[in-house]
């Protein structure tokens, strides 16, 4: 994270951080380690200046700006609950945060999943168990050690990662559900307002135009997340998924090359694992499959609906929508490498053809019934109309269905 060249992923700073006081304290400690050093990880990241390196203080937010969301949130509110029937839309609470803040709120709602993510990573440990503790003449055995590393330095770079890449998310974040995350508990709407604000000037965007567009999206997201089952099925299949994790010592080793324990001129190699694919290329599993599918598939639908709502109350509302929903839709694809590894962590790696996939769905069904909201928002009714694979690709198919009989 040195000046001018903020790298989440610098291994000399990772090993500083890892002998830090605070650091050791934590993995004392009972529970979920990862979580805990996630979590102040992503507070020191977010504060962070990427340019120089230094803690810099959050700036105040003032009275005007929280009126500010706060009108065209109520105006957001109101639309959206009229196009999707969503009673909820109107009453979900939101505020103006600062990063810090956000990282604090996104990462208690990722609490399940991460510990989710500690327990697949518990079961690795414990098959490791018959090395995690050798005799003092086998302590530099290759076998001891990668037994060792299973057994202590995985979780701890897992927590390091997750939170290092939560709070450089914070500098990119405009709400709270710029990225699918699947957050439990009851849904808020948040506003980074120093990045709305940059994002603002950096593409030349009208403020107020761009706080409604926003507004529109966020209070979708909302208003969906206030379906208690669809937050519970985003939860759960992220769950299965990063549960789902099989840690791999021989993929370590085979990543790590001929690594010698006993040999100080070799512990460069352990660079390898400042590269995040190594660590998630060393626990993936073949069971992972059919659950990714379920995931992007459950999130492509989702943001595909989100799409369709804000294209059609946006374009009567916002003189410059089209301009805005683009630079949003390129904001929302470009997120950089600790959006990329968040994504892939999470299995929400989704890429245009995804997104494109979700909205031709929804904009099927509107063909299919008068341009109208009636049948599509039928998907929030019940678990049982989410989409099969089939019918996301021919909605028609989707429609046939959930006319039938009972």
């Amino acid at each position: 994270m040195g000046p001018g060249s903020p790298n989440p992923f610098d291994f000399q700073k990772l090993m500083e951080m890892l002998q830090s006081p605070e650091v050791m304290r934590m993995l004392q400690s009972t529970g979920p380690v990862n979580i805990e050093i996630a979590k102040q990880t992503a507070q020191s990241t977010a504060t962070l200046d990427l340019e120089t390196g230094e803690q810099v203080p959050e700036p105040e937010i003032g009275p005007a700006t929280i009126n500010a969301f706060d009108d065209v949130v109520r105006a957001a509110q109101l639309a959206v609950a009229e196009a999707t029937t969503i009673s909820a839309a109107l009453s979900v609470p939101s505020r103006c945060v600062d990063r810090r803040s956000w990282t604090a709120s996104t990462l208690v709602g990722l609490e399940p999943v991460l510990g989710s993510l500690a327990s697949a990573l518990a079961r690795g440990q414990a098959g490791s168990a018959d090395v995690a503790t050798p005799e003092p003449a086998q302590m530099f055995s290759p076998d001891a050690f990668f037994g060792m590393l299973m057994q202590q330095l995985v979780p701890m770079l897992l927590g390091v990662w997750s939170g290092s890449m939560i709070g450089y998310l914070a500098h990119h974040a405009l709400g709270q559900y710029d990225l699918p995350l699947p957050l439990a508990g009851e849904p808020e709407i948040l506003f980074v307002v120093r990045n709305v604000d940059a994002f603002a000037q950096e593409w030349s965007l009208p403020a107020d135009e761009l706080r409604y567009a926003l507004a529109l999206r966020e209070v979708v997201h909302g208003a969906q997340r206030a379906v208690p089952w669809i937050r519970e099925r985003l939860v759960r299949l992220a769950s299965d998924y990063v549960g789902a994790y099989e840690v791999q010592p021989d993929a370590f080793q085979a990543q790590l090359g001929a690594f010698d324990p006993s040999d100080p001129s070799s512990m460069a190699n352990l660079e390898a694992m400042s590269d995040p694919e190594v660590l998630l290329g060393a626990m993936r599993s073949e069971r992972q499959g059919p659950l990714l599918e379920e995931l992007q598939r459950f999130v492509a639908v989702i943001e595909g609906y989100t799409d369709v709502v804000v294209a059609e109350l946006g374009a009567r509302m916002v003189g410059s929508h089209t301009r805005i929903d683009e630079a949003l839709r390129r904001h929302r694809l470009e997120r950089g490498e600790a959006g990329a590894f968040v994504d892939r962590l999470l299995g929400l790696e989704l890429d245009r053809d995804h997104y494109d996939a979700g909205v031709a769905f929804c904009r099927g069904v509107m063909e299919r019934s008068d341009d109208s909201f009636d049948h599509l928002n039928r998907l929030w009714t019940s678990e049982a109309m989410v989409p099969t694979r089939p019918e996301l690709e021919a909605p028609g198919l989707w429609l046939a269905r959930i006319d039938l009989p009972q």
